[in-house]
């Protein structure tokens, strides 16, 4: 038996001596290497935590203790000490999430896997515990990245209010997020890291000023009466230390020993304290370490030696689609800018900040403050285009709603891993904007269907410099193009119904059909199937792409009163969605025409791929087909 199979929880931590500890670093190691390769997953952030991990698990006492872990893509190891070590399934239906989850583990305390929101939770645990007099601690594990987060910010200034309120903030600093980190506080925890030198920078001090004549010993003299002042100019812990934060640090995070004791010096500590810890992404795993990009931050399934995925993608990205598009236009546009928050890479804006690096700025893990600083740039004469995660953009509704909107700036907003993302769980689904920003004056919304709709919808928008345009699209690959057979209004036709038409009426003019589908962007392709299942049973279908929608375009209604049924399907949520909004617009133009939508219900969804929760949900062909052909029984009956 290993000495990881004989861990069953953290008290068995408790008996392993130092050389033990090591060991047991190695076999997690080891076992995350082999496990992720095989599903996928966060890789190395996991990889760079082990022995923090390790020490947390020894030093406290959870669950009494809370430990809480900001992001969470960096709690696997974890996981495998508080009793879960069955890999096989992670990520997937049925098995261990990728982050952590209350469902799974009482060691679970929050599974947010947003940035930045650990500090408050540990504030309010820590007000929970002095108002209701616990002895429980409460320890909150944040990285670099996640603290140029504005909200982490908002809780320090909160938690350094109180200075007797015990509460221990472990930084994990391996100076990234996604990518490195960036601006002024990775430039405040780089001084940090170097306060080796803070008394070699004294002695050189020293002797230089010494030996410089007339001013020398007088201005050596004032500087080391100045020394705290001095101190915080070579390594500015004082940063911290003035917010009413004991500082504690830097300490090797990879030194199980010396974070124990860092650790342990917090917890006698009866008041805030942070306890700063060097680590470095992906230790352990030459590959990562190799990686200069993200250090192996998120793999799919792969070969643990080469490295090369086991199930190649069957075509290209839509986020490389975007990546290309955006920079061919950036070279026929040079008021074109892009932003993105930490994600640099993953929103595939890597081509363009490589062919114009001075047009490109990567604000953090700052939604809020990339949105402020887009209209910013609007109002000063550029089109930004904000590219992040579709689930991070509600972050920023309200600077989106007011900033942006509300001074009609020209912004276009990219949204990457729109509707069912499935594997990263509940919070990573995009699954809330064409819902949530349907209440925004003047915005438009553009789903593409397929990547040539995604590079003729991105020229669209960023054309439009009086309103905030957005464009989203899914993780997986760019299926096979669609082809329009018409137009109606703005909106593509798809498939026209196959009743006789009057040679002489042109399109959908005069068409009479059973079903008018209203596909919203990756949508068509079910809508077509399921549009050829109706026909099989005798029933016609006009399958519609409205390109924009948001707003409604005005020429679906008429359309509309020429069909029995009206479906809209969307992979959005169907409360105040697309299909709310469609189902409003026949209703003021006054066409009486039942309407069925279909897309997700208001629940938070499990980890899964994504056909298996599209399955789960309905969205597939033979679920629609089946519901419409009950619809129009229903209806032919009276009911």
């Amino acid at each position: 038996m290993t000495i990881l199979e004989s861990i069953r929880g953290p008290r068995d931590l408790r008996p392993l001596s130092g050389a033990e500890l090591d060991e047991l670093a190695d076999e997690i190691r080891e076992l995350l290497i082999q496990a992720v390769a095989r599903t996928g997953g966060h890789l190395g952030p996991n990889l760079g935590v082990v022995e923090l991990t390790i020490a947390l698990h020894r030093v406290f006492d959870s669950p009494a203790d809370r430990v809480l872990w900001d992001t969470g893509h960096q709690s696997y190891v974890h996981k495998l000490l508080t009793g879960r070590q069955d890999f096989s399934k992670l990520r997937s239906k049925g098995g261990l999430s990728g982050y952590p989850s209350r469902e799974e583990s009482v060691h679970d305390v929050i599974e947010n896997s947003h940035a930045s929101t650990v500090l408050g939770w540990a504030d309010g645990l820590a007000k929970a515990n002095e108002v209701l007099k616990k002895d429980d601690h409460v320890v909150a594990v944040i990285g670099d990245g996640a603290l140029t987060g504005g909200m982490a910010w908002e809780a320090l200034n909160n938690i350094a209010a109180a200075k007797d309120r015990p509460l221990v903030i472990v930084v994990n600093d391996n100076e990234r997020s996604y990518a490195p980190t960036i601006g002024g506080l990775a430039h405040h925890l780089a001084t940090l890291r170097t306060t080796d030198g803070y008394e070699r920078f004294l002695a050189w001090g020293k002797d230089v000023l010494q030996h410089t004549p007339v001013v020398g010993k007088p201005l050596y003299g004032s500087l080391h009466g100045a020394k705290k002042g001095f101190k915080d100019f070579i390594a500015p812990q004082g940063m911290f230390e003035d917010l009413g934060l004991k500082y504690v640090g830097p300490v090797d995070g990879h030194d199980i020993g010396a974070v124990e004791s860092a650790l342990r010096r917090a917890k006698r500590f009866h008041g805030p304290v942070l306890v700063h810890c060097l680590t470095q992404k992906g230790r352990g795993y030459r590959p990562a370490l190799a990686d200069e990009a993200d250090r192996f931050h998120a793999v799919g399934a792969m070969d643990p030696l080469t490295c090369e995925p086991i199930a190649p993608a069957a075509g290209p990205s839509w986020t490389s689609v975007f990546g290309d598009a955006i920079a061919e236009i950036g070279a026929e546009r040079p008021d074109v800018v892009a932003i993105t928050a930490a994600m640099l890479h993953p929103v595939g804006l890597t081509r363009f900040a490589e062919r114009f690096p001075d047009r490109v700025w990567d604000v953090g893990i700052a939604e809020q403050h990339a949105v402020v600083s887009a209209a910013g740039l609007a109002a000063g004469g550029l089109h930004p285009v904000v590219a992040v995660y579709a689930t991070f953009l509600n972050r920023a509704f309200d600077q989106l709603l007011m900033d942006v909107a509300l001074h009609r700036c020209g912004v276009t907003f990219v949204l990457d891993r729109a509707g069912v993302t499935g594997t990263d769980g509940a919070s990573h689904n995009g699954m809330w904007d064409m819902s949530i920003l349907q209440v925004v004056p003047g915005l438009r919304i553009a789903a593409p269907r397929d990547a040539e709709q995604l590079r003729a919808q991105l020229r669209e928008a960023v054309e439009v410099d009086d309103a905030p345009t957005l464009l989203r699209f899914p993780k997986e690959t760019v299926g096979a193009s669609v082809p329009a057979v018409g137009r109606v209004g703005g909106m593509d036709v798809l498939l026209r119904p196959e009743r006789p038409e009057r040679p002489e009426e042109a399109g959908l003019r005069g068409a009479e059909a059973d079903v008018l589908f209203v596909a919203v962007g990756v949508m068509a392709e079910a809508c077509l199937r399921a549009a050829d299942l109706l026909a099989g049973r005798g029933l016609s279908c006009t399958v519609v792409d409205p390109r924009w929608v948001k707003p409604v375009d005005p020429a679906l209604a008429p359309l509309a009163s020429r069909h029995r049924l009206v479906a809209v399907v969307e992979d959005g949520v169907r409360t105040g969605g697309v299909g709310a909004a469609v189902d409003q617009a026949l209703r003021d133009a006054e066409t009486d025409v039942p309407l069925t939508t279909f897309g997700i219900p208001e629940q938070f969804l499990p980890h899964a791929k994504r056909g298996e929760l599209l399955a789960d949900l309905g969205l597939t062909p033979v679920e629609i087909a089946g519901r419409i052909s009950a619809a129009l029984a229903r209806k032919e009956n009276g009911q």
